[in-house]
């Protein structure tokens, strides 16, 4: 298992945008898939996107897509989420997990501690 590193994040304004950040500091990325999940208060923790780290296959969710970008940075074993054109739905904690490709996600992928952000109108 990759242990996670989230940054970034913060408070914005509708209409802006901010770019997270996962690490892993020890291990590598090589053969999983890392993605984003959110959770606002009082509701599920929700997929945002995903990255192949061997394909660099993407998807993102449908309430974002457009207004997101997931990349990989092969050489500081980072996967970097930039979403634009934030709204204040968008507010919730973001959470980084990694899995092995081709699993299904849990719980146990999600071992950071998430970073929040806040959207205000």
């Amino acid at each position: 298992q990759v242990e996670l590193v989230e940054s970034g994040g913060g408070s914005v304004q509708a209409g802006g945008s901010v770019s997270l950040s996962c690490a892993t500091s020890v291990g590598t990325f090589r053969n999983y898939m890392v993605g984003w999940f959110r959770q606002a208060p009082g509701k599920d923790r929700e997929f945002v996107a995903q990255i192949g780290w061997n394909s660099g296959v993407t998807r993102a969710a449908d309430s974002v897509k457009g207004r997101v970008t997931i990349s990989r940075d092969s050489a500081n074993n980072t996967v970097t989420l930039r979403m634009v054109n934030l709204k204040p739905e968008d507010t919730a904690v973001y959470y980084c997990g990694a899995m092995r490709a081709g699993n299904r996600w849990s719980p146990s992928d999600f071992r950071g501690q998430g970073t929040q952000v806040t959207v205000s109108s």
